[in-house]
């Protein structure tokens, strides 16, 4: 299904909100670059700490709120 010129044209209100936004502030984009590679751009963890950390979990029971007895 095609569309008319008319339509292919449109753009939303949020993304001229997004647009004007970025005009206005042309330093943000990078900002939030820095933000996510400070909170989710890990180094991966080397296979030996992986394996450290596979051996020293302790199994825990399927219903941890009920004891033992």
């Amino acid at each position: 299904m095609k569309l008319s010129k008319q339509h292919s044209m449109y753009e939303s209100d949020h993304t001229l909100f997004i647009k004007q936004l970025k005009a206005q502030n042309p330093k943000m984009e990078q900002g939030q670059r820095e933000g996510r590679a400070l909170l989710w751009d890990k180094e991966s963890t080397p296979l030996t700490e992986q394996e450290r950390v596979r051996a020293s979990t302790v199994k825990q029971q399927a219903y941890v709120y009920q004891n033992k007895l």
